[in-house]
């Protein structure tokens, strides 16, 4: 996987019709952000350049991580380089880096081909099912069933993976 990055525009530069930024890694300490930061408005055209602003941003795995500072930004980019894009959904559901782990700590059920593979799962796991009425369970439905209802919610991260939290 590719590192997560933002492109920092130098704002009193783009205010003057001038494009002057630089790429960003963001699976760094937020100081080295910052110092990368500083060190691209202090390249600035425009004199005593100050504000910033993410213009553009790669291998976030569709989060958006325009607005945040370089401690989120960091935290951000190594949760979604640990977690690919498990953890880039994670965010974006929860909106939060905190919330994001303790979901993926505290409710996670698992990965499964199909939503029922783990009502089978589940099922088989608490009942004896007589093999008679083996091919009479629905699991299909019964896997929808326990979604519709809000007994756990799904990421889909391929097309035979799903990431399966309790609600």
């Amino acid at each position: 996987m590719n590192t997560p990055c933002v492109y920092v525009a130098c704002l009193a530069s783009y205010n003057n019709g001038i494009l002057h930024g630089s790429w960003i890694d963001c699976a760094n300490d937020p100081e080295d952000i910052e110092t990368d930061i500083q060190k691209m408005l202090k390249a600035s055209p425009i004199e005593m350049a100050e504000e910033w602003q993410i213009h553009d941003f790669e291998y976030f795995c569709g989060f958006d991580p325009s607005g945040y500072p370089p401690e989120k930004l960091s935290q951000f980019a190594l949760f979604i380089e640990e977690h690919d894009i498990l953890g880039a959904e994670l965010l974006d559901i929860h909106g939060d880096i905190d919330k994001a782990k303790e979901v993926l700590e505290d409710n996670y059920l698992g990965c499964y081909e199909s939503l029922s593979d783990y009502a089978e799962e589940l099922t088989s796991g608490c009942y004896d099912i007589p093999r008679c009425l083996e091919y009479y369970i629905d699991y299909d439905s019964m896997a929808q069933d326990m979604e519709l209802n809000g007994e756990f919610y799904s990421i889909q991260t391929e097309h035979d993976e799903h990431h399966l939290f309790i609600n």
